[in-house]
């Protein structure tokens, strides 16, 4: 898929991977080293707040079941729903997706940063790599992303299994990278490949 032509002073970087492979660690070495970061998972967090347009759309989709006692809605316990059936993972996306991908472009249009970095999960899933100049995956052996998810997410391994099978297989999105990072070993090895990127796609 053809991407759209830009400013050739600014690069935008797209990182993405599957459930656990460890993207945010990629994302953040790259924000220590100079970019901007622009995190999709925490302007969704933001989107559904209580009173939001979102919010409203969500509970109306869903019902008030997904609710907390304070009102918020139970990110835990609507993701056992969306995880178990697609088409419910579907709806949950088209109502949350606009919204994120209109912030998404708003952050780029405003920042002042000559390289720009989105950690977006369902950056191929929801057409992202579109604007972005060049496409990062991170890589990770699927028994390493399992033992790390289980550390990190109060889930089942069951659970973490069905979130890695919602998204696009990682070996597809593999083939449409501009770069390949392995995730499976140390973080300082992790560091050394991103460096490397760095050098290769901006010189400031």
């Amino acid at each position: 898929m053809k991407r759209q032509k830009r400013n050739k002073k600014r690069v935008i970087l797209g990182i993405t991977g599957t459930f656990g492979s460890g993207k945010s660690t990629v994302a953040n070495i790259f924000k220590s080293l100079g970019a901007e970061l622009i995190d999709a998972d925490k302007i969704a967090h933001r989107v559904i707040r209580p009173g939001s347009e979102i919010y409203n759309k969500i509970i109306n989709a869903f019902s008030r079941s997904i609710l907390k006692k304070n009102k918020s809605i139970d990110r835990k316990k609507i993701a056992k729903l969306v995880f178990k059936d697609k088409k419910l993972l579907q709806k949950l996306n088209r109502i949350i997706h606009p919204e994120v991908i209109k912030i998404i472009k708003n952050q780029i249009c405003a920042s002042t940063k000559d390289v720009i970095v989105l950690d977006t999960p369902l950056l191929i899933e929801a057409g992202l790599e579109r604007m972005v100049d060049k496409l990062i995956v991170v890589s990770i052996h699927k028994k390493k992303q399992i033992e790390r998810a289980l550390k990190k997410a109060s889930l089942s391994e069951a659970d973490i299994l069905r979130r890695i099978k919602a998204q696009i297989p990682l070996k597809n999105k593999i083939r449409l990278a501009d770069f390949v990072i392995d995730n499976s070993s140390t973080i300082g090895k992790t560091r050394k490949q991103v460096v490397s990127i760095r050098r290769l796609v901006w010189k400031s």
